[in-house]
C-alpha cells in the first residue's frame, strides 16, 4: 500500500511550472503540470509556505536550482 501524499510543491523547472507530490518522508510520488485543475482543487483553502529551500528538501528537490527552490510554493496537505 502506498503512503498518502503529504506535501504538494509547485516549482519552476526550467521555465515550466510543475506540481510535485511527496509523502511524509519527502519521497516523490508523482509530477504533473501545475496549471492543471487538480492543483487548484487540492490547494483550495490552504496557505503555501516558502520552505523548499530548507535542508529537509535537499534530497527531494536535488535537481532544482537554489532559486527555483526559494520561489517554490509548499503546501501541507490534509490527511
Amino acid at each position: 500500500m502506498q503512503n498518502p501524499a503529504r506535501y504538494l510543491v509547485v516549482i519552476d523547472a526550467a521555465g515550466e511550472m510543475l506540481a510535485r507530490m511527496f509523502d511524509a518522508q519527502r519521497k516523490l510520488m508523482v509530477d504533473f503540470d501545475a496549471s492543471s485543475s487538480e492543483v487548484a482543487i487540492m490547494t483550495q483553502g490552504l496557505v503555501s509556505t516558502r520552505t523548499a529551500a530548507a535542508t529537509e528538501w535537499d534530497a527531494a528537490l536535488a535537481g532544482h536550482s537554489a532559486r527555483e527552490r526559494e520561489q517554490a510554493e509548499v503546501y501541507l496537505l490534509d490527511l
